[in-house]
């Protein structure tokens, strides 16, 4: 039984909701904490929590103590804040998103320009694959607790519909998708209408057992945003050299030493990586 189990938190989105320890316990274990670094953390933060606290105040809490004991849980557990950190344009989201289509056999192209029946339309992804051809509109917010209305999926659905009446789908292609993918959550409203018009949301929590999250999580390709071992302008500059994925740091060590980072922390930004995805 845990003490304080009737404190009410603050999300990003400003709602407050009970606090649950179970809850904090459980995604530090899915981010691959032992049970043993899950109840020690938890027991500390039995003491620290109170009432009104913030979601994101527990959050940094939980992560400093799991950076401090071990770095690669903590960029895990760091997920949701490192695809929020892919910014601050939606390009290197889309190109990630690319990435994890990529390893799923298909080929992928990024920021197309195709013409609708009316008019042209840039599309994010295009994913190709058989007989299957995708169009994916990447919605990135790099805000906590914004999430995707019904307003966009209404307005991607008539853009897709414009492509389709130009005949956007020719052979060998014969099956046609197209998808919203966020790394925020959806309203109840947008799923219905996705779901509605046959449209793929993929969001950070949707959908259930596939989501973003999980996705990433089975395929280990992290965004090196996720890394602890790096700084904030070492990411962002990384990023500005295309390099996406946390995997892809090893093949290119000379970028790290010509941003200035030393071989000792080369050393342990590689280790950190490798825990990471492998």
């Amino acid at each position: 039984m845990f003490k304080n189990e009737n404190i009410t938190v603050k999300k990003a989105s400003g709602e407050e909701e009970l606090f649950s320890f179970h809850k904090l316990r459980n995604s530090l274990i899915k981010s691959k904490a032992t049970t043993e670094e899950a109840d020690r953390i938890v027991n500390v933060l039995q003491n620290k929590i109170y009432q009104g606290i913030s979601t994101k105040k527990i959050y940094s809490m939980a992560f400093r103590m799991l950076k401090k004991h071990a770095p690669h849980i903590a960029s895990r557990y760091n997920l949701k804040r490192g695809l929020m950190e892919l910014g601050p344009s939606g390009f290197p989201f889309e190109r990630y998103i690319s990435e994890l289509f990529k390893i799923d056999g298909y080929k992928t192209e990024v920021g197309i320009i195709l013409n609708g029946k009316c008019v042209s339309h840039e599309i994010d992804i295009i994913c190709k694959k058989e007989t299957s051809f995708m169009l994916m509109e990447c919605k990135y917010k790099n805000i906590a607790g914004v999430s995707i209305d019904v307003k966009i999926p209404l307005y991607i659905n008539s853009r897709f519909q414009d492509l389709l009446d130009n005949n956007v789908l020719q052979k060998p292609f014969t099956n046609f998708k197209g998808w919203i993918v966020t790394n925020s959550r959806f309203t109840d409203d947008a799923l219905a209408f996705g779901k509605c018009k046959n449209i793929e949301m993929l969001g950070w929590d949707h959908p259930f057992n596939n989501s973003l999250k999980d996705i990433i999580d089975k395929t280990g390709l992290y965004p090196l945003t996720c890394l602890t071992t790096l700084s904030d302008e070492e990411k962002k500059w990384l990023l500005e050299k295309e390099i996406i994925l946390a995997k892809d740091i090893e093949n290119h060590q000379k970028l790290l030493v010509k941003a200035g980072i030393n071989s000792a922390r080369i050393k342990t930004i590689l280790d950190e990586s490798t825990k990471l995805c492998y």
